[in-house]
């Protein structure tokens, strides 16, 4: 039993040597090979779902339990396939940009290739599990939305990743999937505002992707990799990046205007200083080596900036709904 390490697994990716891993317990390595840092991403995404149902009066605690299970090991188990794939395929070789940032099980040898797959069953049949139960429960599209999650955690990596239709899918994960879909499997109705409240925090994990995606051009596209900002090249990449940062807060601006939300959503705006923080380095070109006063993230340097700011905005977020939640019970 090691906490210490499972709180530090869940804020950062820790580096780790073979020694170290070998005396951890299972919860920290399962932790550590799913990356579970950023499964706050997808906690995130569930949260938005059960207030906006919450603030409908159709708010069911079980099933949200479900829905945060079942999404949180999804996105657990797609992580864990994702190094598979890409040590099969060979790209995680010779230094890749995956094994630069945390430990790639397969490739620092913590794990087999056979203890990798059974991570991978156990944490998918548990996702299935919960998305079974709320097929049972719901019924309806529900058992459509657990197809689409089914494919877009088998087959993101590949094929999707390598012909630039990775950061199209995971728009629509977190956004129109999880928000969306997670709100009809609590509620049983499907509403498109919803979707299109979901789609300020969708863009924000967009925006992570797309930094890690451009982080790697290089690599991707010497190993064939066709991601969007391979095609699209770094500059644009750059500024597309941007552009999504600032369609975050306009589309939190609409919906106050249509008076989906009240002006309370306007807290993400203390999301702005984080924003500027990290605008500048996405104002240049991608530094080839370290700089001398960077943090411990390299090589995560546009991708760095963008957890950042998607994790703030999505806080203050999610704290917007949560205190509209609030008002709402008082008046």
């Amino acid at each position: 039993m090691n906490p210490a390490m499972w709180l530090k697994a869940l804020r950062v990716i820790p580096r780790i040597s073979k020694e170290e891993w070998d005396r951890l317990d299972i919860l920290s390595r399962w932790l550590i090979s799913t990356r579970a840092a950023v499964l706050i991403m997808t906690f995130l995404s569930a949260s938005i779902a059960g207030i906006l149902a919450f603030q409908q009066g159709m708010f069911d605690l079980w099933r949200w339990v479900l829905l945060v299970l079942g999404l949180i090991f999804a996105h657990a188990t797609n992580n864990l396939l994702n190094d598979f794939t890409d040590y099969i395929k060979g790209v995680d070789q010779d230094n890749y940009y995956r094994s630069q940032y945390g430990p790639q099980p397969l490739v620092h040898g913590l794990l087999t290739k056979r203890q990798l797959l059974a991570y991978a069953a156990v944490t998918g049949l548990m996702a299935l599990a919960a998305g079974a139960a709320l097929v049972y429960l719901q019924g309806g599209l529900s058992l459509a939305l657990l197809a689409a999650g089914v494919f877009f955690v088998l087959f993101y990596t590949f094929p999707l990743k390598y012909i630039a239709l990775g950061e199209l899918a995971v728009l629509i994960v977190w956004g129109p999937l999880m928000i969306g879909g997670g709100y009809y499997v609590i509620t049983g109705a499907w509403d498109w505002r919803v979707v299109v409240a979901g789609l300020p925090y969708a863009l924000g994990v967009t925006t992570v992707i797309f930094g890690k995606h451009i982080d790697k051009i290089d690599m991707d596209k010497a190993r064939g990799i066709h991601t969007l900002p391979v095609l699209l090249g770094e500059r644009i990449s750059r500024y597309a990046t941007v552009g999504m940062f600032i369609l975050q807060y306009l589309a939190v601006g609409y919906l106050v205007l249509i008076n989906f939300f009240s002006p309370i959503l306007l807290i993400v705006l203390f999301a702005l200083p984080t924003f500027f923080k990290v605008l500048p380095p996405f104002r240049a070109p991608r530094p080839a080596e370290k700089p001398a006063d960077y943090p411990d993230f390299w090589p995560n340097y546009f991708v760095a900036g963008a957890f950042a700011h998607n994790r703030r905005f999505g806080l203050l977020y999610l704290l917007g709904l949560i205190m509209e939640s609030i008002l709402k019970l008082i008046v």
